[in-house]
């Protein structure tokens, strides 16, 4: 049995979700809800996932890994999506690439020929989107959007990865105008690659305090953790709110 706080907190989302989908006339059905749950345990995991939450996101493979074991069970029909939301190093790769089924940040071609390389020849080809900096914010990673064709163009054709589009982690603003600026930045961004004939379908971008203006600009995946969860123990409490 679900508890009745992680039922509700789900019920919520989904209903802002839907919510905002409708205000942009889209369907509910066109945004995924991704459950950040890097900082939570199996136990929170399985909560929203018998609520009907089925894709989960993690940024610390290390920590990941347990419980994509502990959840083996909760993985299987229909099954959990597990997305790396979290900075991609050149010699964790490999278990990212056996282990997820989305990767969101990828900003160096060296890193998606790894995963392509590494990507099991038995799994279908991993999902990546390509993390652009829109903000032009030195703490955050991602390419410039002057940068962004030509990475697409080289992770396009790598033979394990299905390229599917954008993320982005915005600028904090607290104005509704101006979370729409960037994300319509990001908008703009993908199409102009699906202009040249890219094919993108994804947008990975919102988060818990700003989700509702990214399904305005289009937004596919919107990407919730405290909202669900409630705050990160404070040791693993050291990124953007998700």
């Amino acid at each position: 049995m679900v508890p009745q706080n992680s039922l509700q907190h789900v019920r919520d989302i989904r209903n802002r979700i839907e919510s905002a989908a409708r205000a942009a006339g889209r369907s509910v059905d066109s945004v995924t809800l991704l459950a950040v749950s890097k900082g939570h345990s199996a136990n929170s995991i399985r909560q929203v996932a018998e609520a009907g939450v089925r894709d989960i996101g993690e940024s610390y493979f290390q920590e990941a890994l347990g419980k994509i074991e502990e959840l083996r069970e909760v993985s299987q029909n229909p099954g959990l999506t597990w997305h790396f939301i979290g900075r991609l190093q050149a010699n964790k790769t490999k278990v990212i690439a056996s282990h997820f089924d989305w990767v969101h940040g990828i900003e160096r071609l060296k890193i998606a020929e790894r995963l392509s390389e590494q990507r099991p020849f038995h799994a279908p080809p991993l999902n990546v989107c390509l993390q652009v900096n829109i903000g032009g914010e030195a703490s955050k990673g991602g390419v410039t959007v002057t940068e962004l064709p030509a990475l697409a163009a080289a992770v396009a054709v790598l033979p394990r990865l299905k390229l599917r589009g954008l993320m982005c982690i915005p600028p904090d603003e607290d104005d509704p105008a101006r979370q729409r600026m960037w994300f319509a930045a990001m908008r703009r961004a993908l199409e102009e690659l699906n202009s040249g004939g890219a094919g993108l379908d994804t947008l990975s971008m919102g988060m818990s305090g700003d989700f509702e203006a990214a399904i305005a600009e289009g937004a596919t995946i919107v990407r919730i953790g405290t909202a669900l969860f409630g705050e990160r123990p404070r040791a693993t409490n050291t990124a953007p709110p998700q």
